[in-house]
């Protein structure tokens, strides 16, 4: 399934959607290093002799269905199992899934992976169903994730973390020269064809093992 295309940084930060305060955007310095929320992102055991990066948007639609009809059986099969160690990286392709990650990384470690497995799983019903505020289902979304209100609004005021998140899909997407979402490494090697089944991805697994 071809990656979804990529809007430049100067779109995400300047497309002037509603969603998203309208102050200048902060130094990506004052979110620390040592803060939490920009911190790694991984399940699996640390023993795994394998290490699949995945880079995704909340709202690319070939990011959802590959976590709905493929992840599940890596899950199954490679994550539990001990045999891969996943590591998330958010990048969003607009300003909706900027948002969404701000909200992830808001959450606790370890309720990351379920929030954006969640989100991801029902996109066409938050993100894309007709006459209705993405942000406002993005927001009863994260209600059930334990993000009341005055929080969401607190995270969406953000500015800080949303330019760290820029900043580093900036880095990595210049670095790796990343053109579409998802986009995958295993073992830091470009995998370009696992996103069509889960045969794909397990006989790539077991080329690099």
């Amino acid at each position: 399934m071809p990656a979804a295309q990529l809007l430049g940084r100067r779109t995400l930060l300047a497309s002037g959607m509603a969603l998203v305060v309208a102050a200048p955007f902060a130094h990506a310095d004052d979110v620390p290093a040592s803060d939490p929320r920009m911190g790694p992102r991984v399940i699996g055991s640390p023993d795994a002799k394998i290490i699949v990066d995945e880079w995704f948007s909340l709202t690319c639609s070939h990011c959802a269905h590959f976590s709905k009809e493929i992840f599940p059986q890596i899950r199954k099969n490679l994550i539990d199992t001990g045999k891969i160690r996943y590591r998330f990286h958010d990048f969003p392709i607009d300003q909706v899934a900027l948002l969404a990650a701000m909200v992830a990384r808001s959450l606790p470690a370890d309720r990351y992976e379920a929030f954006v497995t969640d989100l991801l799983d029902h996109l066409d019903e938050w993100a894309f169903a007709q006459n209705i505020d993405p942000v406002a289902e993005l927001k009863k979304r994260a209600a059930l994730f334990g993000v009341n209100s005055a929080e969401f609004d607190r995270i969406n005021a953000d500015n800080a973390l949303r330019e760290a998140i820029i900043n580093k899909q900036d880095h990595d997407g210049a670095f790796l020269q990343i053109q579409g979402t998802p986009y995958f490494r295993i073992n830091d090697v470009p995998a370009p064809d696992v996103v069509g089944s889960y045969d794909d991805f397990a006989k790539a697994v077991a080329k690099a093992s």
